[in-house]
């Protein structure tokens, strides 16, 4: 595989997720499974922990070496955040939804244990010499 097949391989599964919240954020929330309290934070929390995740992974694989520990956690903690905040933006653009702040919060607590999560067992297992 090339160098460039193997960057797209990459950052395909953070293209695709950033769509799906995107066009989720385009529609009526919908109801899916049982209501509990701050259930809505928490698919928050998950799908941007999730997102923080697949960022770090791509900057990880497609730039080796170019990011240090605390670097490749800021950066992906940033960028999960960043998105969350413009979804709000876009949600608050659509007639049927509407922007919250706390989603905002979950976004970044979200963002931020995927992203502590990666980075430790990245790093835990040694792919870094001295890193």
């Amino acid at each position: 595989m090339t160098g460039r097949h193997k960057k797209w391989v990459h950052w395909l599964p953070v293209i695709a997720l950033c769509l799906v919240i995107f066009l989720q954020s385009s529609f009526p929330s919908p109801e899916l499974g049982p209501s509990f309290p701050l259930k809505d934070k928490l698919l928050h929390m998950a799908a941007y922990g999730l997102l923080a995740i697949l960022f770090a992974r791509a900057c990880r694989e497609t730039w080796p070496g170019r990011l240090y520990r605390k670097q490749l956690l800021f950066v992906s903690i940033g960028f999960a955040t960043l998105y969350g905040l413009g979804d709000e933006l876009h949600q608050s653009l659509v007639a049927s939804r509407q922007a919250e702040g706390w989603d905002v919060v979950a976004d970044f607590a979200g963002g931020a244990m995927g992203a502590f999560l990666y980075v430790k067992w990245v790093f835990a297992r040694g792919r870094t010499a001295g890193r």
